[in-house]
């Protein structure tokens, strides 16, 4: 991986790490980038003396590169990738790439929800813990760029399945996976098994003295691990008997591990909801699985701050709470807030459908929701799926108008909910700046 000569295709987050990293690693690079590639990047790319080029894919010499990193945004068929799989040059992954490059301990957690709060709060707990810890990958923040920059003892990867699709020997110490729903399936050809398969590659080089933890609650994870390897940790409801990992009873989990055994009241978790409660079991089984203390993980559970964007409460308003879950793109997060939400909601959605399936939503949205406010271009499908559920359903074109409309049909005691179901970029850029307009109409109110 060094004294090669390397293609990177893309220039975003990740795009830009790997070709600092394998500057530094003195390989020839390049950068190809659909996108522009900003005035900054440009100039500490040519400062590393890496060329590069922006608004195209060129049609560029493959026969000279010795490998490909490829950006998790970047698809994987598109004719640059096609034509170096038939010229059998190897396509890897940032954290491939990364990976490489470090001795240090990784624990990956992936799951098509609540991966970001799982990861956080597992970082939380170590560096509560006095370790030296980053936290990186679909966080925002880049595996390779935090290579460069210091040594750590422990990384902890939040990773998308995209991420994961180019990845070769990528092996953690610990993976973790949450959950699997349908989502991204544009990525996958429209097929769920193959959004599975790789969710499911997190674990696929992990060895007898490796640990995989994953939820027993899900049956697309349950039915596909019966070539599992590492030393293997369950949560849920329930355990059997003499089985190790996490479980929920009685308003108590409980976290028993080959290293210890300790029981915590759900109140005096910070983070509240179910699937809030699994996440802390999933950070706590990866934790006592590094010989964190019991009462570091406890402390480290009832004091970790929530996450921006994800149930983050805005303002009371004349009783009425506004709730901003804009990172909500997928039924099955929008499912878990509905669920924890006990008072009657005006939900605001809507965005770009994922080839989202409502119908996991229709009782939940039957027996708390009131009022339906859709943001974008096409409601046909949420029209189709509650008409019959909930009698008031409006469509609008702004942010502002939603949040105007709800506080006006809304009474005390009521709770306004962004958790749009959909991504963002039909009027955002991301579901951060989706967010941020919410809670400043909120404001303004």
């Amino acid at each position: 991986m060094t004294n090669k000569n390397v293609l990177i295709i893309g220039c975003g987050i990740s795009g830009f790490g790997a070709a600092k990293l394998s500057a530094h690693m003195s390989n020839k690079t390049f950068v190809t980038s659909i996108e522009e590639i900003d005035t900054y990047k440009q100039k500490v790319l040519s400062d590393l003396d890496i060329d590069f080029e922006d608004g195209i894919h060129s049609n560029l010499n493959l026969s000279i590169f010795d490998f490909i990193i490829k950006s998790p945004g970047v698809p994987g068929d598109i004719p640059l990738l096609i034509n170096a799989r038939e010229l059998s040059i190897p396509v890897i992954s940032e954290i491939e790439f990364a990976s490489r490059f470090t001795s240090a301990k990784i624990i990956a957690i992936t799951g098509t929800n609540g991966k970001t709060t799982t990861s956080k709060l597992t970082y939380h707990i170590l560096k509560s813990a006095g370790l030296k810890v980053d936290l990186v990958g679909n966080i925002g923040k880049s595996f390779s760029e935090s290579i460069l920059r210091d040594k750590y003892d422990y990384f902890v990867l939040e990773l998308s399945s995209f991420q994961l699709d180019d990845i070769k020997t990528f092996r953690p110490f610990i993976s973790v996976i949450l959950n699997i729903s349908k989502d991204h399936l544009n990525r996958y050809e429209n097929n769920f098994q193959k959004y599975i398969e790789a969710k499911l590659k997190i674990k696929m080089n992990q060895s007898h003295e490796d640990i995989f933890i994953y939820f027993n609650k899900d049956h697309h994870i349950k039915n596909s691990i019966n070539d599992v390897k590492p030393i293997t940790y369950e949560f849920g409801d329930s355990l059997m008997q003499n089985q190790y990992g996490g479980f929920l009873k009685r308003n108590t989990i409980f976290i028993k591990t080959i290293k210890t055994n300790f029981t915590m009241t759900i109140h005096n978790l910070a983070l509240q909801g179910t699937h809030n409660f699994y996440n802390s079991m999933a950070a706590s089984i990866a934790a006592t699985s590094i010989g964190i203390k019991d009462h570091v993980i406890k402390k480290s559970l009832s004091n970790f701050q929530g996450l921006e964007h994800r149930l983050e409460f805005v303002a009371k308003v004349c009783g009425v709470d506004f709730i901003n879950d804009s990172k909500a793109t997928n039924c099955n997060s929008v499912y878990y807030a509905l669920e924890t939400i006990n008072s009657p909601i005006i939900w605001i959605c809507g965005g770009i459908d994922k080839g989202n399936d409502y119908s996991q939503l229709k009782k939940l949205v039957e027996s708390k929701v009131k009022t339906i406010i859709f943001l974008g271009k096409d409601s046909s499908k949420i029209q189709s799926n509650f008409k019959t559920v909930v009698e008031d359903i409006f469509v609008t074109d702004s942010m502002k108008k939603d949040v105007e409309h709800s506080f006006s049909i809304a009474d005390s005691g009521d709770k306004v909910l962004l958790s749009p179901a959909c991504a963002s970029f039909d009027l955002f850029k991301n579901y951060e700046e989706r967010g941020d307009v919410f809670k400043s109409c909120v404001l303004e109110i």
